[in-house]
């Protein structure tokens, strides 16, 4: 088949996140399929962005054509960000008939987080004929709403309403990253017989010896100054912002400033400094803010922690469940995981890989980690294990990518036996 995925902010090895639609991409081509990714040439997401010529770039990688639209640079969640979605909506509009056409799609896929390409890509669907598909990261606008604090009636929010309703009524297949929101988009005009789960995941090759490179230094002396004391490393490995909980866990080392615990956060982002004054304030030794590696020492990094932390603030929104990429290395790393969080499904329960606690609750973490540390190293690498298994088992990307083509094929078979 031929399919083109509009995701404005697809990334890849050379650019880094959004890393999803390269990896289900690579697989398809793999499975013999002709795959185009229509991305906006800047994303806040990416730490490099494309080189574009023109208003119009397209280049391959992997077997993958990707089609840049040149969009303007911003920063942050405000009108400049507002600016490149419009921008890159607009640039697609102009290029419906090459999109159509070059090649004619069998399958369009609208993955652009927010709703508003379902327009775009219905168009492009109806010009080809092809099977309109719908993927859903995040419930826009409920997430603007519920984690933003916007108005029900702020512009932005009744716009991403309107498209997501259009985008359950019209679209021939709709797949979800999050397990539990069959009753949220059934209310929404959604028939539940076109929903399919497919949810984040990892990709093996990242983990085989020849991709990894040996951990940074600074990190590697850190980690052997904690064990020279005979500390329990937790660690946190990822982006620094306000959903991650870190305030939580910084709490949580104030309680157990005084017991056998080091803690190294690995990462960058808003909160960041505010966290790291924090630390200083409190005067938290123990706790140490480094920046981040590169994806290729990841391994290196969660095999030389002895518990990974992941958080979540306390949200109405998580009851639809949660798909965190980070939580999949951390699993694929087969490390051992305090979860702090209350949401619709969670893969640490699932996966009998490490304990969850309640959410933005410092004493319960607290003695969560303690928990763990007093259990028998053979224990928690047993828990590792356990979660290594079940990423190999439901969440690596030729999985889910094959999970995610049989979809798109009962889909084709539905509307052909029409």
């Amino acid at each position: 088949m031929n399919v083109l995925l509009i995701n404005h902010y697809a990334g890849g090895p050379p650019w880094g996140m959004e890393h999803r639609p390269y990896h289900l991409a690579r697989e398809w081509v793999k499975q013999g399929h002709e795959v185009t990714v229509a991305a906006a040439s800047h994303s806040h997401v990416r730490a490099t962005q494309p080189d574009i010529d023109g208003s119009i770039t397209t280049q391959g990688l992997d077997g993958i054509k990707y089609r840049w639209y040149r969009t303007p640079a911003y920063q942050g969640n405000g009108v400049g960000r507002l600016r490149n979605i419009r921008a890159f909506l607009h640039a697609l509009t102009r290029d419906v008939g090459y999109l159509a056409s070059t090649p004619k799609p069998d399958v369009v896929i609208a993955s652009s987080t927010y709703p508003l390409d379902i327009k775009v890509a219905r168009k492009i669907a109806r010009a080809s004929g092809a099977l309109l598909v719908y993927e859903v990261h995040d419930l826009w606008p409920l997430s603007l709403i519920e984690l933003a604090g916007k108005s029900r009636w702020h512009p932005m929010v009744m716009w991403c309403g309107a498209a997501e309703r259009s985008a359950y009524r019209h679209a021939d297949l709709v797949i979800s990253m999050l397990p539990k929101v069959h009753a949220h988009m059934q209310a929404r005009g959604l028939d539940l017989m076109k929903l399919f789960v497919v949810p984040n995941g990892v990709s093996p090759d990242a983990w085989t010896p020849e991709a990894q490179e040996p951990l940074r230094a600074d990190v590697t002396a850190a980690v052997e100054r904690a064990r020279s004391k005979g500390y329990t490393v937790v660690g946190y490995a990822g982006s620094m912002g306000l959903p991650n909980a870190l305030d939580t866990l910084i709490d949580a080392s104030t309680i157990l400033r005084s017991e056998r615990f080091a803690f190294i956060l690995v990462g960058d982002g808003h909160e960041r400094e505010r966290l790291q004054q924090r630390a200083k304030d409190a005067k938290l030794s123990t706790v140490l803010f480094l920046p981040p590696v590169p994806k290729a020492q990841m391994p290196a990094l969660l095999s030389a922690i002895d518990i990974a932390y992941i958080g979540w603030i306390r949200a109405p929104i998580y009851r639809f469940g949660i798909a965190p990429n980070k939580l999949m290395d951390y699993m694929m790393a087969g490390c051992a995981v305090l979860h702090s969080v209350a949401a619709g499904n969670d893969p640490v329960l699932d996966a009998e890989c490490g304990l969850t606690v309640q959410p933005e609750d410092a004493t319960a973490v607290a003695r969560g980690l303690r928990q763990m540390a007093l259990m028998s190293r053979r224990d928690r690498v047993a828990m590792g294990q356990r979660g290594h298994a079940y990423v190999l088992a439901h969440h690596t990307y030729p999985v889910l990518a094959q999970r995610f083509m049989d979809a798109m094929m009962q889909a084709l078979e539905r509307r052909a036996a029409k």
